[in-house]
């Protein structure tokens, strides 16, 4: 195999063969790899002067750069992307909770009753301990406001955004044939 000079590739293998490095961010002599540097520059680090940077792809994935239709650019060497986030209001749709239930209380007398049918415009305990509310006293409740809150929930832990992934090396060439420009 004749790769082309920065070539990358993924090897599974736990070393990188013979004029090829690991992907690793590893710092190179200019003086030595001086034509891998005119291909990468200073675009993965090093000072420029006597030093340049590979890529460092350890627990990354390429991103081709540039930008497609409806897609943000991409810088070469650009580093982004997170493994988890933590979601916050900000990150939810617009969105509301209904109540589902309702509780309320009416007081009353809670004295014993004296007989088995209390009259007037109230509620009542009835002689025999039981709730007693004659026909022709009921009384509608209504044009209230009932107002809550569901209060806060949850307690901040990250998740996972990964894909599922299998680790593998990405090795670089640094020998090869000088890529021709079209």
């Amino acid at each position: 195999m004749n790769p082309f000079l920065a070539q990358i590739i993924m090897f599974a293998g736990n070393f990188a063969p013979r004029d090829w490095a690991l992907c690793n961010g590893q710092l190179l002599p200019i003086s030595q790899y001086s034509a891998l540097f005119s291909l990468l520059g200073t675009t993965y680090g090093g000072d420029g002067r006597t030093t340049f940077a590979l890529p460092d792809l350890r627990g990354r994935l390429p991103k081709g750069y540039g930008n497609g239709p409806g897609l943000q650019s991409v810088s070469l060497g650009e580093r982004g992307g997170k493994e988890a986030v933590i979601l916050s209001v900000a990150n939810m749709p617009s969105h509301s909770h209904d109540g589902s239930s309702l509780s309320m209380s009416l007081a009353c007398n809670e004295d014993d009753g004296d007989t088995n049918e209390p009259s007037g415009k109230n509620v009542g305990i009835s002689e025999s301990g039981t709730p007693y509310n004659s026909a022709s006293n009921d009384a509608t409740f209504g044009g209230g406001t009932v107002s809550g809150n569901t209060g806060n929930q949850g307690n901040g832990q990250a998740f996972d955004i990964q894909n599922p992934f299998l680790g593998v090396n990405y090795i670089i060439a640094l020998q090869g044939t000088f890529p021709p420009r079209s």
